[in-house]
């Protein structure tokens, strides 16, 4: 092993491995919807380089999550979204790479797609309810057809040295609050000279009656990112969602626009969209910081690989689910779950502080997966 070695004052470590999360059944959230402990805090002096901690703040509806007492993400819940996310997402130095809006809005960043905020999980139809394209926007009319996911319990937070952990409880409830869905979610945030990552294991429990995650394009895991990750575009959007409400992403300059996406396959740029892949990197530059953000997919997660809802524009997406318009129609899924059924989704995300490799994303991956 590598010694630490002191530098500026400071003592400085190797970067971290990081470890293998290949949660088994045993390791995941209980599957009871009992009431929830109260959560539990285990605080490590933060003189500690890489000290990772998490605090829970009730009154303000969030749990901030820091390194060396400086902001890397927060999990909010405010009253303005229909789902929990984790925002904003910052570099090891402390660079934002998610967008601000509908949250913080900022000059010169789109205003388009007012439910894409942070790092959230959600899908698009659910027995034919709609969680992801939800929010304050939608018009009273569609307002019957959504869904929002509502945070219950923070069960559990650990903060350590390299390591923190939160573990929380959601359901997901149509538009009469009805519960469909119980999600027990546990994040692990890592920190290490040049890396943040965060691990998301999430189960699923059907409620009451079985649940069909109808294939559908709007899904699974995503974040939104900062302006400068977008790719530089050169004509205007239009999309169109599964109820076939159409939104325009229009041209905007390309100055400081650096993003270009890779995935594990080799797909370059625009051309990752609708591919499978294990993993996807968005690489660019924001405010100066060569920065690189990666999905890695587990091959225990139901339709492994995923394809890819990766857009130009910035939403960087992985959809496992919704396999008929990625396929033209050559696979569909339509996945079920009996009442009281579970299944686990594992995902980890890496912001890297320059850019990683090919090779380099295989060895995370590698861990991820061991």
């Amino acid at each position: 092993m590598r010694r630490p070695r002191r530098t500026d004052g400071r003592w400085l470590v190797p970067c971290l491995a990081l470890s293998a999360v290949a949660y088994g059944a045993s390791n995941a959230p209980a599957a009871t919807p009992a009431p929830a402990p109260a959560p539990t805090a285990v605080v490590v002096p933060s003189t500690q380089p890489n000290s990772v901690q998490v605090i829970p703040r009730e009154a303000e509806r969030r749990v901030d999550v820091s390194v060396d007492g400086k902001p890397f993400t927060a999990y909010i819940y405010p009253t303005s979204l229909k789902k929990p996310t984790l925002y904003p997402l910052r570099t090891a130095a402390g660079t934002v790479v998610t967008r601000g809006y509908p949250l913080e809005p900022r000059a010169g960043e789109r205003v388009d797609h007012p439910h894409h905020a942070g790092l959230w999980f959600n899908y698009g139809n659910v027995n034919g309810i709609d969680f992801w394209n939800n929010s304050t926007a939608i018009k009273a009319e569609d307002a019957p057809k959504m869904g929002t996911i509502l945070h219950r319990a923070v069960r559990k937070v650990a903060s350590g040295r390299g390591e923190g952990t939160l573990e929380v409880t959601t359901e997901w409830v149509d538009y009469q609050n009805k519960p469909l869905l119980r999600e027990d979610v546990r994040f692990v945030f890592r920190a290490s000279d040049g890396l943040r990552s965060i691990d998301r294991i999430t189960t699923l429990t059907a409620l009451g009656e079985p649940v069909t995650f109808r294939d559908d394009k709007e899904g699974l895991i995503g974040i939104r990112v900062a302006r400068a990750l977008e790719h530089p575009a050169t004509a205007p959007e239009k999309l169109t969602d599964a109820n076939g409400r159409r939104t325009t992403v229009a041209v905007l300059h390309n100055a400081g626009v650096t993003g270009r996406y890779l995935s594990s396959e080799g797909k370059e740029g625009d051309a990752v969209w609708g591919t499978r892949g294990r993993w996807t990197r968005l690489s660019g530059v924001v405010e100066g910081e060569p920065v690189t953000i990666v999905m890695l997919d587990h091959p225990k997660n139901p339709g492994f690989p995923t394809y890819w809802h990766a857009r130009g524009y910035g939403l960087f997406a992985a959809n496992p689910l919704g396999q008929k318009i990625f396929s033209n129609g050559k696979e569909e899924m339509n996945f079920r779950l009996a009442p009281g059924q579970s299944t686990t989704f594992r995902h980890q995300v890496l912001i890297l502080s320059g850019t990683a490799t090919p090779d380099q994303i295989e060895r995370y991956y590698d861990g991820f997966t061991r």
